[in-house]
């Protein structure tokens, strides 16, 4: 029996079987390419991407009205239940602060709320004058407009005391030294940091002092414990101060206690001098 013929097979192109090596690397990176596996950076890009887009789109949607009015309403809302009315806020300026301050009169009554002072002997105080006459230098000062503080001794309202003036008001000893001894005297802090607003303030109170009294200066009987009087030191640096001793409770006594009145107008028209900064003839020089 003759065996059945094997056809015989066209040999095959070597292009079209077995692809080179070069198809090969060509085709690995095309699919790698296709296929990159998942890393964290790419989920987190894909996801701020997308919220992007998404928040994009809910602007574009909402109302500016809706956002705009619900904020409006709650404060009113809050307002409203804070206080019932409007309230303004008033702030004070340095104009105003200023303006008040140079309207501002201190009067200290000497030893008044600390001890008596000079005794007399017919029992009348030193104390008791000071205030009589401090209360009727607060008062002609008052109505002409100034706010005026009368102040104790000792007053703790003197510590970093602002205002345009300062005057403590005490009298002279009681006991007879001899005939000239009398009058007033005046005198300003001797550290006083603005020497010209003192010398000036003295100039008018004892100008105007001894124009309205009769009352002679006392000259060279200014003591330390004037110059260096307490509340010089206590007082804020730019409030000028004065003290005076406005008159002898031996030789002057008479007129201390029954033309009061006329020494408060006295003390109250220097310190008046002083703040309208009038001019002053002196025929006294302290």
């Amino acid at each position: 029996m003759d065996p059945t013929p094997i056809p015989e097979m066209e040999p095959l192109d070597p292009k079209e079987s077995i692809p080179d090596e070069a198809e090969k690397k060509v085709r690995q990176k095309k699919g790698a390419e296709r296929t990159k596996p998942f890393t964290f950076w790419r989920g987190l890009q894909t996801t701020l991407g997308a919220a992007f887009i998404v928040a994009t789109l809910f602007t574009l949607w909402t109302p500016g009205s809706l956002v705009e009015s619900s904020l409006e309403a709650r404060m009113a809302q809050a307002l409203e239940s804070a206080s019932g009315e409007s309230v303004e806020v008033e702030e004070s300026t340095p104009d105003a602060t200023e303006q008040a301050q140079s309207n501002l009169v201190g009067i200290v009554a000497g030893h008044y709320g600390y001890d008596s002072g000079t005794v007399c002997s017919n029992g009348v105080t030193e104390m008791e004058l000071n205030l009589e006459i401090a209360t009727m230098v607060q008062k002609q000062l008052t109505d002409l407009g100034y706010t005026v503080d009368l102040l104790e001794e000792f007053d703790d309202r003197l510590d970093g005391y602002q205002a345009a003036v300062l005057v403590s008001i005490h009298l002279d000893s009681c006991e007879y030294i001899n005939d000239q001894a009398t009058g007033y005297k005046v005198a300003a802090a001797l550290s006083t940091q603005n020497v010209a607003e003192s010398q000036q303030l003295t100039a008018c109170l004892s100008a105007r002092y001894g124009e309205i009294t009769g009352l002679s200066y006392h000259f060279g009987s200014v003591t330390e414990d004037m110059t260096y009087y307490h509340a010089f030191n206590e007082i804020a640096p730019d409030t000028t101060a004065a003290i005076i001793e406005a008159g002898f409770m031996n030789m002057d006594y008479q007129f201390l206690t029954e033309e009061t009145d006329q020494v408060a107008e006295g003390i109250a028209a220097g310190i008046l001098c002083y703040l309208n900064n009038e001019s002053i003839q002196t025929t006294q020089t302290p």
